[in-house]
């Protein structure tokens, strides 16, 4: 009679671990993976609606958001001291910065020449 007590609680441990294992096996406890591009929010365009859907964003975080753009990148939010780093980095995969329409596009800096000219 003890050996259906002991598969009964072999099958139970195989169970447990098989149930730990597939979540550890996914990433538990690590970042979550960019979001496809189509799901990200734009920083330039985005309504106040859709800013406010962004954990840790209210409607002043917002309205700050709108007022400062447009934003060349999405750093621009830390930089520019709209948001702290540590909510930032919360965020960081769940928004973009489309470049906005009409402006140009900063030029790359050539190599070997300075980023600005020096004076003498």
């Amino acid at each position: 009679m003890k050996f259906p007590a002991l598969l009964a609680a072999a099958a139970l441990a195989f169970g447990a671990v098989g149930a730990f294992g597939s979540v550890f096996a996914q990433g538990a406890g690590r970042p979550a993976l960019a979001a496809p591009a189509s799901s990200l929010i734009d920083l330039n365009s985005a309504s106040r609606d859709d800013l406010m859907t962004l954990d840790g964003i209210g409607e002043v975080r917002a309205d700050a958001i709108i007022r400062a753009r447009p934003f060349r990148a999405k750093t621009d939010l830390v930089e520019r001291r709209l948001i702290p780093e540590a909510l930032y980095e919360k965020l960081a995969d769940k928004v973009m910065a489309r470049p906005v329409p009409g402006q140009p596009a900063p030029a790359p800096a050539k190599p070997g020449q300075p980023a600005q000219p020096k004076r003498s």
